[in-house]
């Protein structure tokens, strides 16, 4: 029966807990507007050339080169041509076409002059300088050719990598599906905002932080908020949306008080809780229930937001396919003292200044209530678990909370 440990589990063996919970995401063909930050699953080859035709680089007149070889020159204009022309007429000598930016050169020309060499002319253009063969024409495939690889599976698709697959006719992408994540807030003392509050009990943060940082994280997050400390109430609120998620994501109910709903909803189903040797963020729980991922986090709202930090967002990371789970980290120096609880990790919050010589200022202190000194940080100070005291000036090692 899986319930309770008693033993402190270490970070790192509850973080490997955790990434071994949600799989590689399925690799699902979206449409290439809603790929933006997600992992090509497959490579890309491309089914034309880039540039499709000779195309001209400027505004200007399409030309041979042999007749603008002496300026100044008048060659009378036969024919327009702007972009998203498909009927070619061909150049004759000693004529010149006027032509659009991204029009094609028709045949018979080797050459674009700009139209800031000339006089612009309608009927007949006079040419002042003269132009070389080849140029200011975009030549065939001069950027990608036919079955060329452009984009390799793993790839994280941004704007640029995005364009590219549409410039190539690609309406859709393979790619590894974001994960759907159920965020559940339990505890009877939440209401939501706009409710005034009685005595005993406060505004719901730790969903909509949660979700967030889910969606942050690049999967898709659904809310379920206000369950109460109810077994029943719990199993009922997520038992219809269980068969559509990858994990369940819970905050609170996990301590070792009475009326914990997420330890006595779970203990014995598959979950297993235990004590993790780090602060904030101690009382955890990880395992599956009725097939499902579930990641249980402490109540303290910055304990929930450290321990996903911590777990989670790797995790999720890692399911859709991303190479690099971990948030970027640097070695800082401390501009105060701080201490820690001997045997365990410590994530003191931060603010780090790379202009004073990679400082970092502990924000707040190690209490997990204080969420707005982690709303005012942008790093967690890591300290290791055999560390109890560190002086001003001493080396740490800072995990951002921005960036992959």
């Amino acid at each position: 029966m899986v319930g309770v440990s008693n033993a402190l589990s270490r970070v790192a063996d509850h973080k490997a807990r955790v990434a071994g919970l949600v799989g590689l995401m399925p690799v699902a063909e979206l449409p290439v507007a809603d790929c933006l930050g997600l992992v090509l699953a497959e490579d890309v080859v491309a089914p034309v050339p880039l540039p499709p035709f000779d195309n001209s680089a400027m505004d200007g007149y399409a030309v041979r080169a042999a007749d603008v070889a002496s300026v100044p020159v008048e060659l009378p204009v036969a024919a327009d041509i702007p972009a998203g022309r498909t009927v070619a007429r061909a150049l004759e000598p000693g004529t010149a076409h006027r032509i659009m930016t991204g029009a094609p050169v028709p045949p018979g020309a080797d050459a674009v002059v700009q139209v800031e060499w000339t006089d612009g002319g309608t009927s007949a253009v006079r040419v002042d300088r003269g132009v070389a063969v080849g140029q200011n024409v975009r030549r065939t495939a001069d950027d990608v050719a036919v079955g060329q690889t452009v984009l390799r599976a793993g790839a994280v698709l941004g704007p640029a990598r995005l364009g590219l697959a549409a410039a190539l006719g690609f309406g859709s992408l393979p790619v590894r599906r974001r994960p759907r994540v159920l965020v559940l807030s339990t505890g009877s003392e939440l209401v939501g905002p706009g409710v005034p509050l009685e005595r005993g009990q406060i505004y719901e943060s730790n969903g909509v932080m949660l979700a967030a940082a889910v969606r942050e994280a690049g999967g898709e997050a659904e809310l379920l908020r206000f369950v109460p400390d109810d077994v029943e109430a719990f199993h009922a609120a997520i038992a219809p949306r269980l068969g559509s998620v990858d994990l369940l994501l819970t905050s609170g109910g996990v301590s070792a008080g009475a009326y914990e709903v997420v330890k006595d909803a779970f203990t014995g189903r598959g979950v297993e809780f235990t004590k993790v040797a780090m602060q904030p963020g101690g009382p955890q729980g990880a395992g599956r229930y009725q097939g499902v991922a579930v990641a249980t986090l402490p109540g303290n709202p910055v304990s929930a937001q450290v321990s996903f930090e911590v777990f989670v967002r790797p995790a999720l990371r890692a399911a859709m396919g991303f190479a690099v789970v971990e948030r970027p980290t640097a070695v800082a120096r401390l501009s105060a003292p701080i201490t820690s609880p001997a045997g365990r990790t410590q994530f003191r919050r931060g603010a780090y200044d790379p202009e004073s010589g990679q400082v970092v200022t502990p924000v707040g202190g190690p209490g997990s209530h204080l969420l707005s000194a982690l709303a005012a940080s942008d790093c967690l100070i890591e300290v290791p678990e055999d560390v109890t005291d560190l002086a001003a000036g001493a080396e740490v090692t800072v995990r951002f909370l921005h960036g992959e």
